[in-house]
């Protein structure tokens, strides 16, 4: 752990740190070690309060403070591109972006995994809800949300207990906020029984010049709670829930949840639009994890450094909670405004206007102490920076994980392959209704993709796509993904492939990739080989996005995701935001015009290390992932991007999970069209093969020279694949005996019935 320096200890008039001495105080029991207890004690110079005590908990936790985490992740800022695009960088609420035109963007994504895990409808409710809220904090207008998740087995017992809760939490309240649910990722391995990943991510739009920050700054300003009242939910959650393991007690932490309002949260997204309008607010903070502690901490340290608080003052839900649970109840739709007093009146008459509580509970002051009082005593005098920025830092242990080179050097090559066309139509249809790749209809059409009626493409195309302006058609297009098993096989490449994979999801609509976020999902910190797979992972993630030149503008970590002691495959969940010049020139995946000719973009290899082929067949998890190439990712990219925008290409579905033979299934279920293919080579290999940085296009008649020009121009491989039409998927190649025929052909109403009949089943 980091040495502190030397700090101011305050006042020594702290009416409650005169209890007792000789009774223990529950450091441990709140998330803390013997060390961390004892630099409170010397930051302060004396015993802390039970209230400072709960602040430093919940500050210090890992949730928060980024303790085991913040060595590797400075490599973000170390390594990023150089860009006029970004205009605020990691540090704040969530990342904005120039996207031209005047126009800004912040977008971010986080974990609620734990939560959902206890109670699974109000643990994914609140997660979009907290992310939503985010985005307001810099000002935006939230525009869309997308989610990624993870259950264990698909038929497993917890799996049915928590697979409906979150998705009907996901879109209970996206679809009362009236935010449209744009795309995302629903993924089933054992790894993911009793820890299911639940990452939300919302996107907001706004002008250069309303961007807002969270700082306190100017003596005198008011301090404003408004929002939902505070209540007991959610206490503990942050230092809790987020940094503690599941094992069978774990249905007894469901106080611990939040529980959400969509509606109350509606009205404070208008509110604060109205507020910011007119110019009311000098610094705001929502209250998330941590909640009043955090906000009130974050605002100080960044402002002039002081705040006085009246405890007495927040408005509660249950009048019997002690000054410590004010302090750390995460109870929802909340924020924190720094107003100055002149236009405090004004502030109280819009949120009275939209029916939001509010309450002025403290003081902008220069004195560098956050001081709080509760009934007339003094509880807490602290220097607010030493918990918002000074809490520990860990170099912790790192070494592979002892199963590592057995797992890599199990090679898929022993596994039996499909040597005829009988065997290799058969796995076309075991992948196409397997669970990650079958049709998650019934997911997302419990999500409105359409309100408000800006959503231009949602789910299941490559990317969801936004428009911004409907003048000029600027938009937006966003891609989440993720792969845990590659990360598992080598964790520096996985993050890259999950980036390239994004990255190759937005370029296949048209648009040009800008900025990343991120979600990094993990086991226990404590652990060596954990922590290894995380360093090697952001590692692969900050050297990515330097060498493809978007920047991470923010995201999450989430630790501690494990059952006992088996942590879960890492998984790094990766987001990219594409702009659109005119959204009316984008391209999605649906075969929907006879005759088209079919183009495959990119070079097939080998590759079935970590592939949904073994893994659906055989169960199977060894050998390497795919071999990375960012050149060739970057290359496919602008020859996607030219195409599209000259109107070369009319369909674009990148290849990724499953290989070809799964963007076969996607794009001729989608347009309802059939295809007849020809593959060159052998047969399983250029099916199944999840090689990156390729391709499937329809090419406009016409085009085709053109599009072989831009092609070699980028040194980007095209072969000629066939033709669309008909109502089946007809595939000939090289037979057993080497001769050209027809290996299979399966009708599209076989292919629908095996693509989604799966998921209602298991979720019945």
């Amino acid at each position: 752990m980091e040495a502190s320096a030397p700090v101011d200890h305050g006042t020594d008039t702290v009416a409650i740190a005169a209890a007792s001495p000789e009774r223990p105080q529950p450091f441990v029991e709140l998330g803390m070690n013997e060390e961390e207890y004892q630099r409170v004690r010397h930051i302060l110079g004396r015993r802390p309060t039970s209230s400072e005590l709960a602040i430093y908990s919940v500050m210090w936790s890992e949730h928060c403070s980024y303790k085991s985490s913040k060595v590797h992740l400075r490599q973000f800022g170390e390594k990023a591109p150089k860009t006029d695009k970004l205009l605020v960088g990691m540090g704040e609420n969530a990342g904005v972006v120039d996207i031209g035109q005047g126009w800004a963007v912040t977008f971010k994504v986080e974990s609620h995994n734990h939560p959902s895990y206890v109670e699974p409808y109000q643990g994914a409710a609140t997660g979009v809800g907290g992310i939503v809220r985010d985005i307001m904090s810099m000002g935006a207008r939230p525009i869309a949300v997308m989610d990624s998740l993870r259950f264990g087995p698909a038929d497993a017992p917890d799996t049915q207990r928590v697979l409906p809760g979150v998705v009907a939490g996901v879109g209970g309240y996206g679809n009362s906020l009236g935010l449209p649910n744009i795309g995302g990722e629903t993924v089933f391995d054992a790894c993911y029984e009793q820890n299911p990943l639940v990452n939300a991510l919302c996107v907001g739009v706004m002008k250069h010049e309303d961007i807002q920050r969270a700082i306190a700054p100017g003596p005198g300003n008011q301090v404003i709670l408004f929002g939902a009242l505070t209540g007991p939910d959610g206490i503990g959650g942050a230092s809790v829930l987020a940094s503690a393991t599941f094992d069978d007690e774990s249905h007894q932490k469901r106080p611990s949840v939040q529980v959400g309002d969509p509606f109350m949260e509606k009205l404070l997204i208008e509110c604060c639009l109205e507020l910011f309008s007119e110019d009311l607010v000098v610094g705001i903070q929502d209250l998330g994890a941590a909640g009043v502690s955090c906000a009130t901490t974050e605002l100080a340290a960044a402002g002039t450094g002081g705040m006085h608080v009246d405890l007495d003052t927040v408005p509660l839900r249950d009048q019997t909670l002690r000054p410590e649970e004010i302090l750390m109840s995460e109870s929802q739709e909340r924020m924190m405004a720094v107003v100055s007093p002149d236009k405090v009146e004004r502030f109280m008459e819009i949120c009275a206007r939209w029916e939001i509580p509010a309450t002025v509970i403290g003081t902008v002051t220069d004195t560098r102490r956050l001081v709080m009082t509760w009934r007339g005593e003094t509880i807490v005098d602290i220097p607010p920076v030493t918990a918002a920025d000074e809490g520990p830092v860990y170099n912790r242990p790192l070494e592979p994980p002892q199963d590592l080179g057995t797992l890599q050097s199990d090679t898929p090559g022993r596994l039996t392959r499909p040597s005829n066309g009988d065997e290799l139509r058969r796995t076309v249809l075991w992948l196409a209704g397997s669970p990650n790749l079958a049709s998650k209809t019934w997911v997302t059409s419990q999500y409105d993709r359409y309100v408000l009626g800006n959503t231009v493409m949602a789910m299941p195309e490559n990317a969801g796509v936004v428009r911004i302006d409907d003048e000029s058609g600027l938009g937006i297009a966003l891609s989440l993904d993720g792969n845990g098993r590659y990360t598992r096989l080598d964790p520096y490449s996985g993050a890259q492939l999950a980036l390239s994979e994004a990255f190759r999801n937005v370029a296949s609509t048209g648009a040009r990739p800008l900025a990343v976020t991120n979600c990094l999902n993990f086991g226990s910190p404590e652990d060596p080989g954990v922590m290894w797979q995380f360093a090697r992972a952001v590692e692969g993630l900050a050297d990515g996005c330097q060498y493809l030149g978007i920047p991470v503008t923010g995201g999450n970590v989430s630790f501690y995701n494990q059952t006992g002691t088996t942590p879960i495959n890492p998984t790094p969940v990766i987001g990219v935001l594409g702009v659109h010049d005119d959204v009316r020139r984008r391209v999605n995946m649906s075969l929907t015009s006879d005759g088209a000719t079919l183009a495959l973009l990119g070079e097939t290899r080998e590759e079935f290390g970590g592939s949904e082929w073994a893994h659906v067949v055989y169960g199977h998890l060894g050998g390497l992932p795919p071999l990375v190439d960012l050149k060739a990712e970057t290359a496919l990219a602008s020859v996607l991007v030219a195409a599209i925008r000259d109107g070369l290409v009319t369909v674009a579905h990148d290849l990724s999970d499953g290989g070809l033979s799964q963007t076969l299934v996607e794009s001729c279920l989608r347009g309802g069209l059939g295809a007849r293919i020809t593959l060159q080579g052998d047969p399983f290999v250029a099916l199944f093969s999840e090689s990156v940085a390729r391709a499937m296009v329809a090419v406009r008649p016409g085009a085709e020279a053109r599009l072989a020009a831009l092609c070699e121009s980028a040194g980007v491989p095209v072969s000629q694949l066939g033709v669309a039409g008909g109502d089946t998927l007809s595939v000939t190649g090289r037979g057993p005996e080497g001769d050209q025929q027809e290996l299979f052909s399966i009708g599209l109403s076989e292919l629908r019935e095996a693509n989604e009949r799966m998921l209602p089943t298991y979720a019945d």
